[in-house]
């Protein structure tokens, strides 16, 4: 661990913490139909930074099991470790505190607010980590996890928002078995992606190994792509069947298009 002086700490505090702030005005500035208000996205934030607390208890109940179980060197120890431990620690944490703080409200009115917000708490997450991360290994730490670290919890936000999104329509759809199935997919498809990204990551020399800097690029992009697509497609969400859409290939029952 390196030590640092105040004035460095305040430094690596800030090269922690800025690309956060700036994939948080990205979200936001893509929130074109109707922004949310100020106080519910400083909440989202902090709610975002509480969930690294929760993952961290979880994740340390599901090490202590693992490490009696199998050894740290082996292929099945960083599977487990990084899709069932990690993953599902980090990413049903950021889910509960998203669905408790947001399921109900009334400014969940849009599809797009459900990119928004899993990205906000997602960013809470990353920037509170980075923070850690940062002070104790230094500057070139922080150069790397903002090219990676950081924009890799956007994109595991964007895509649980993206779903967590089509599951409120159906809910307001009068659909609540279509809704559960959407927010399961809000939870499982950033999970596998997370745990795709930690376990390629973990393995050096070989052709897995190898796949992980291609991996995040193709994330990175269809991430920005799905942002772009669904700011420019934006709907106020309805609870007329004959209104509806999730955004996912399904049209309305008048046959317009899905986007």
């Amino acid at each position: 661990m390196y030590y640092y002086s105040d004035t460095v700490n305040y430094l690596l505090i800030a090269a922690a913490v800025i690309p956060a702030l700036y994939l948080l005005w990205f979200i936001y500035k893509h929130d074109s139909l109707e922004r949310e208000p100020l106080h519910m996205l400083i909440t989202l934030v902090v709610f975002g930074v509480i969930s690294t607390e929760i993952a961290l208890v979880l994740e340390r109940a599901g090490f202590f099991v693992l490490d009696a179980v199998l050894p740290e060197d082996s292929l099945a120890y960083l599977f487990i470790s990084n899709f069932l431990i990690v993953g599902v620690a980090e990413e049903l944490a950021k889910y509960v505190l998203l669905k408790t703080r947001t399921w109900k409200s009334p400014h969940f009115n849009c599809s797009f607010d459900g990119v928004v917000y899993a990205t906000f708490v997602s960013l809470g997450f990353a920037l509170w980590e980075n923070i850690s991360y940062v002070l104790m290994y230094g500057f070139e730490t922080a150069v790397l996890r903002a090219l990676t670290a950081v924009p890799g919890h956007t994109c595991f936000g964007i895509f649980m928002g993206c779903w967590y999104g089509a599951a409120k329509r159906w809910a307001n759809a009068g659909e609540p078995a279509k809704a559960a199935q959407y927010r399961r997919l809000s939870v499982i498809i950033p999970l596998i992606l997370h745990g795709s990204y930690d376990f390629l990551a973990s393995i050096d020399g070989s052709f897995l190994g190898l796949s992980f800097y291609p991996f995040v690029i193709v994330m990175f992009l269809i991430s920005y792509l799905m942002v772009k697509r669904l700011s420019l497609n934006d709907k106020f969400i309805s609870n007329s069947f004959h209104t509806f859409s999730d955004g996912f290939g399904e049209g309305d029952q008048d046959g317009n298009s899905p986007m």
